[in-house]
């Protein structure tokens, strides 16, 4: 089926590109790892290219594809329901279940913060722009403060990169394979979980020129658990591993109780 213009242009206005080569769509099934009669939600399933390769690694796929008449045109299959609606509006299902999409750029971020909100999420893998997947995942040196304030829930990891020739249209940057995993174990008790996030909070506002200068308003020892697991004054917060986030927590957090 040939999309009518009007369908061209809305997937111009969400900036959603069609994936064309196979080997993408198989690197992200394969980021995936989909296990036999695993539930997936795909976001935006297009023509069903990715929908077909996640049938065939033997998931359960239901498909949202907000265009109508492109829903109707994906393919039947026992394991395969079609959703005709938009993705963010969807409620998680009660039971684990696995997100994968090409989604539209436009909207990565509101698709990440349905992912992250969804209790019962095992993973995500999502093929965004690179550099948003770059940025998030640490590749840069750097790690975001969405990244840092989730990490003991989720691990955010750059499982490949897409080149744009891939898609049709070609749009002007690469892809990047965006791989969330929920941690089955936190790596901070949950009763401690908002402790920790207004520590990160408090960390990338910026006051005082540094991570030690910005927690020493609220944590007295700030400077020397700041020394104890080497962060150097002169570090920008974005360089901070995720690790030393972790420890620098239970310092300042013991110390507080």
């Amino acid at each position: 089926m040939v999309p009518r213009p009007e369908h061209a242009r809305a997937r111009r206005a969400y900036g959603q590109n069609f994936l064309a080569d196979p080997r993408a769509i198989r690197a992200i099934v394969a980021a995936a790892e989909i296990k036999p009669d695993a539930l997936v939600y795909e976001v935006g399933a297009g023509r069903g290219r990715l929908t077909a390769a996640m049938l065939e690694a033997g998931a359960q796929v239901i498909a949202y594809e907000v265009d109508p008449a492109i829903a109707a045109a994906l393919p039947r299959h026992p394991r395969l329901a079609v959703r005709p609606a938009d993705f963010l509006a969807a409620q998680p299902p009660h039971w684990p279940f696995a997100v994968i999409g090409n989604i539209p750029y436009a909207l990565t971020a509101a698709v990440v913060d349905w992912c992250l909100a969804a209790p019962t999420l095992t993973t995500a893998t999502l093929l965004t722009q690179l550099e948003y997947a770059r940025k998030r995942t640490g590749d840069y040196g750097r790690w975001s403060q969405l990244t840092i304030a989730t990490w003991p829930l989720i691990g955010w990891h750059l499982a490949g990169r897409v080149p744009r020739t891939a898609f049709r249209p070609v749009p002007r940057v690469d892809g990047g394979i965006l791989h969330l995993v929920h941690r089955p174990v936190p790596l901070v008790p949950a009763s401690a979980l908002p402790a920790y996030q207004r520590m990160v909070e408090v960390g990338f506002s910026g006051v005082g020129g540094s991570l030690p200068a910005s927690l020493a308003g609220r944590y007295g020892r700030a400077a020397a658990a700041c020394r104890a697991v080497r962060i150097p004054p002169d570090r920008t917060v974005g360089e901070v591993w995720p690790e030393q986030w972790l420890t620098l927590f239970r310092l300042l957090h013991r110390q507080a109780r």
